[in-house]
């Protein structure tokens, strides 16, 4: 190799840190959107911000919660890294504040979260169908009952 080939891999191979964290911050979005594809579909898919598809995600998680037996529910939470955390957002950001009891009160607790209405329509059908394709048919139909 000659001298400039390597002096020119050497500086390309130290610049490799300074690039890799420069993207890291353009790549923020992205790379929670692969640890957790649910929050990263809500975002891109619903156009809402992080913190409505948490707020969310643990408004949702608590009807289930509500309205599923125990091991119905532990089936679901099982199906979302970190449920509690998400149902405990859903508390911190005033989304939710007492049982939701049904979808009205699911959808009034992303009203509470400054969602549109038509994105509100659109949310617990959207989770509802990732949940079910992750969960398979039994889960599906669990959370459709549910939302009935």
């Amino acid at each position: 190799m000659s001298g400039l080939n390597r002096r020119t891999l050497l500086l390309g191979i130290a610049a490799l840190p300074a690039i890799a964290s420069a993207q890291i911050t353009d790549l923020g979005s992205l790379s929670s959107a692969i640890k957790n594809p649910l929050m990263g579909m809500l975002t891109s898919q619903l156009g809402v911000t992080e913190s409505q598809a948490t707020g969310g995600l643990g408004s949702y998680l608590t009807l289930a919660q509500e309205k599923l037996a125990k091991g119905d529910f532990d089936r679901i939470a099982a199906l979302v890294p970190g449920a509690s955390k998400y149902m405990e957002q859903a508390r911190t950001l005033g989304a939710v504040t007492g049982p939701l009891k049904n979808l009205a009160g699911l959808n009034g607790a992303l009203g509470k979260l400054g969602m549109k209405p038509e994105t509100v329509t659109k949310f617990a059908p959207m989770v509802t169908d990732y949940l079910g394709k992750a969960g398979g048919s039994g889960v599906q139909g669990m959370l459709a009952g549910m939302l009935k």
